[in-house]
């Protein structure tokens, strides 16, 4: 609808500065024209919006130009991206500000995108705890938090696998996966992931910190979780599969799942794949749950492994 399509030029002209009609009309698979057409649109309805030719050109709102779209207050814009996920945002002491955000943001939409809205809300339901697992909200998540908001310093009582020690950091971002939180933070120079259940103790030290230019959280985690990943294949086994084992074949992790997915199956419909493991120690563990639906071909170590836990069960129900 061209009124949305209004209302996407007007806001992404006021988050993003100037912006060429050619990438305007990419974003919202119109022509240029078109673009242009609802530019005059904007314009001869009171948006002063300023059209500039060249290389540098593009379109852009007169200098000191903004909407107010919501009337958001401080708190209830911090809260704007909770406003989907009511136990992230009630962990975080923001439940009532999420709230009163997505009320505000649904009361400045037309009557037709208030129901479209309204219809999404009783289609789509958020819940990010993994199966078999209770949320559960970490002892100094809001001390953490309140840091991270206020760029301020913190030190921690963190327990890492090695040891459990104080550090001063500099809290960078929170992220929330899989129901676990986790703070992304700064200790010189050197950016870390820390898991806030480690947390022991936090202490706001009440000194501001420069945060950096370049840091963006979303990119930096996905580039430590490929790291993560990545320094979990250690080693590799070939395993033969059974057609009763592939409903159940994700535990073994997405790389597996996705490489046994992708075998030819024999006459039995059984499928063989090489697939990357941990450890030896690691990998017997989940693959003694698949029972005889899986066989180990190789490495022989973890053959042996299996039929030493597979004896030491048997033993323990004779």
């Amino acid at each position: 609808m061209r009124a949305d399509r209004l209302l996407s030029i007007l806001m992404t002209l006021q988050l993003r500065g100037r912006v060429t009609a050619d990438v305007l009309a990419a974003q919202l698979e119109v022509s240029p024209r078109t673009i242009y057409r609802d530019v005059e649109a904007l314009s001869q309805s009171g948006v002063p919006i300023v059209t500039e030719r060249g290389r540098s050109g593009g379109l852009a709102l007169m200098d000191g130009y903004r909407t107010e779209l919501t009337g958001l207050s401080g708190t209830e814009a911090e809260a704007l991206p909770f406003a989907g996920l009511g136990d992230a945002a009630a962990a975080l002491g923001l439940a009532a500000s999420a709230e009163a955000a997505r009320l505000k943001v649904f009361a400045a939409l037309p009557r037709s995108g208030r129901e479209r809205a309204h219809r999404a809300s009783e289609c789509f339901y958020l819940d990010p705890v993994d199966w078999y697992r209770h949320a559960t909200t970490p002892q100094h998540l809001k001390v953490v938090a309140a840091a991270a908001w206020a760029s301020q310093s913190i030190e921690i009582d963190y327990e890492s696998w090695r040891a459990r020690k104080k550090r001063i950091v500099d809290p960078l971002g929170l992220v929330l996966k899989a129901g676990r939180w986790y703070l992304v933070a700064r200790s010189k120079q050197n950016t870390s992931v820390f898991r806030l259940e480690n947390i022991h103790g936090a202490r706001n030290l009440l000194k501001n910190f420069v945060r950096p230019r370049s840091f963006n959280l979303a990119d930096l985690w996905r580039e430590e979780v490929s790291r993560f990943e990545a320094s979990l294949r250690r080693a590799k086994a070939t395993i033969r599969v059974s057609p009763n084992a592939l409903s159940r074949i994700d535990r073994l992790g997405a790389d597996a799942a996705e490489r046994i997915q992708a075998a030819e199956s024999d006459a039995r419909g059984w499928r063989e794949a090489s697939i990357w493991i941990e450890s030896i120690n690691h990998a017997a563990g989940l693959l003694l749950a698949f029972s005889d639906d899986i066989e180990v071909i190789a490495p022989q170590e973890l053959r042996v492994e299996l039929a030493q836990r597979a004896a030491r069960v048997c033993a323990l129900y004779k």
